[in-house]
């Protein structure tokens, strides 16, 4: 068999809007393979939770392809050159990856096959915006999201249009040196997994399903209601989207061109996609964002690390109903809603004083939406030390943040069970009610639910403090 082509599968795993996979099927034979690189990714290998939609998303894509996807796990360019000299390859097709240690994996993989004569095409399948195209006039990055996302994303070109499936695919598989999907060892041996699989369905036909319930059900409302764990004004498209089982083009237009939606509702929406680019901007020019604060005075802040109140932040025993509440959803479905997100980030860092850092790790392991760019500049964010940062004085109130945005405890009680008969009026602050509300509602602080494990005003002023301190010494 002649005129082979590898095509590798890496953070697009899908058919639609695949540049790559677009171009390489206009003429001869398709080798699709995918490759589980674990010797280049070091401290930044998939999470356990992230592994756990993979292998289902894996699993999706080789069933659209015929099975005819080739798994392999190790050190990708000794793979690749065991297939060119297999089938005589001579042209590979990927699309690009935007990681720091993917850019100099994939740069060292080009320049040593293209000195081998092998043609390497890439393309952007994974962004609206190439990093080197939203520059500010003077040539350097943007660190302010909203000139960001008003200057340089609008002077660049459009996003492109989104492609349709190729209309023929001439697909071959390697049966001699691919392994089986289990292989790969995606799956954890005890299958905790289960639990979190239950709240999804990965694929790109799942995605697909996903984006068109959005759009006419929760794109209306989206700008207010985002804010809102109970309400149904949050895509979750994030893990669908990281995976690349859908394309940021295809989201923005179908959200651009949805005639049903008011203006302000799909203009914020598509702000939010904005901000993705905007954190993979800042990961491409500043590629110490996952481990070094952006704004150098933070190296002096003094961090307070107590590791039995991390372990009670990690585990949603915190004593703060709506911080443990974000943190049991993150540990039974792998994802947290946004504006939980903040509360969960800000009472670690701003409440705990414990270093951004820690939380930065914990979510890479429990999200199965994990995005290195995403996590990265948005525990900067919360933590004011990052591009674009919420001030450190403002500190989300745990109490505040529960009466406003979960006012009837829906989402609350739905992960702090042992809570379901407090009223109300004492749901974020349970340490307020009367003994005799308590005992109806069949709780026992301290012992099935917490004692707060700091004092919320008490803490603020800390971490208040704090600042000052670093404030002082950079004057």
């Amino acid at each position: 068999m002649k005129d082979i082509k590898v095509l590798w599968f890496r953070q697009d795993l899908r058919i639609s809007d695949n540049p790559a996979l677009y171009e390489a099927s206009k003429t001869g034979n398709i080798l699709p393979i995918y490759i589980y690189d674990n010797k280049n990714s070091k401290e930044y290998d998939m999470g356990s939770a992230s592994r756990c939609w993979l292998y289902h998303s894996l699993n999706s894509l080789n069933n659209a392809l015929e099975n005819k996807l080739s798994f392999y796990i190790g050190e990708p360019i000794n793979i690749l050159r065991e297939l060119i000299n297999e089938y005589q390859v001579n042209q590979i097709y990927w699309n690009r990856c935007y990681e720091p240690w993917r850019i100099n994996r994939d740069k060292n993989i080009k320049e040593e096959l293209r000195s081998s004569n092998i043609e390497i095409n890439t393309f952007n399948g994974s962004l609206l915006w190439e990093p080197w195209e939203t520059l500010k006039d003077d040539g350097t990055p943007y660190r302010v999201f909203t000139p960001y996302y008003r200057k340089g994303c609008s002077k660049a070109n459009p996003p492109r249009k989104p492609l349709s499936k190729p209309n023929t695919l001439n697909l071959i598989a390697d049966n001699k040196h691919s392994v089986k999907l289990d292989k790969l060892g995606l799956l954890p041996k005890i299958s905790w997994n289960k639990k979190i699989m239950r709240h999804w369905v990965c694929g790109e036909s799942a995605a697909q399903n996903r984006l068109n319930d959005f759009v006419n059900e929760g794109l209306t409302g989206y700008k207010e209601g985002r804010n809102f764990p109970r309400k149904n004004n949050v895509s979750r498209l994030s893990p669908h989207l990281h995976f690349g089982e859908i394309s940021p083009n295809q989201i923005w237009y179908a959200a651009k061109e949805n005639n049903d939606c008011a203006s302000n509702d799909k203009d914020h929406f598509m702000s939010e996609l904005g901000w993705r680019e905007f954190s993979h901007s800042l990961l491409y020019h500043f590629p110490e964002l996952p481990y070094k604060n952006l704004q150098s005075k933070f190296d002096l802040f003094p961090w307070n690390h107590d590791e039995k109140k991390l372990e009670a932040w990690r585990h949603g025993k915190t004593g703060y109903p709506i911080v443990d509440a974000g943190m049991r959803e993150l540990w039974q479905t792998g994802y947290v809603h946004n504006r939980i997100r903040m509360v969960v980030g800000s009472f670690l860092v701003k409440n705990l004083l414990i270093d951004w850092r820690y939380g930065e790790r914990w979510f890479w392991d429990c999200l199965i939406d994990a995005d290195l760019a995403n996590n990265s500049a948005s525990w900067q964010w919360v933590a004011g030390c990052g591009a674009d940062a919420a001030p450190y004085f403002r500190i989300f109130n745990p109490i505040t943040q529960g009466n406003k945005f979960d006012s009837t405890g829906t989402y609350t009680r739905r992960y702090v069970p042992e809570l379901e008969k407090l009223p109300d009026k004492y749901l974020f602050s349970p340490w307020e009610a009367p003994d005799e509300v308590l005992s109806t509602a069949n709780i026992e602080l301290g012992v099935n639910y917490p004692q707060p494990i700091v004092a919320a005003s008490d803490s603020r002023e800390m971490a208040l403090a704090a600042f000052a301190s670093i404030k002082k010494e950079n004057v």
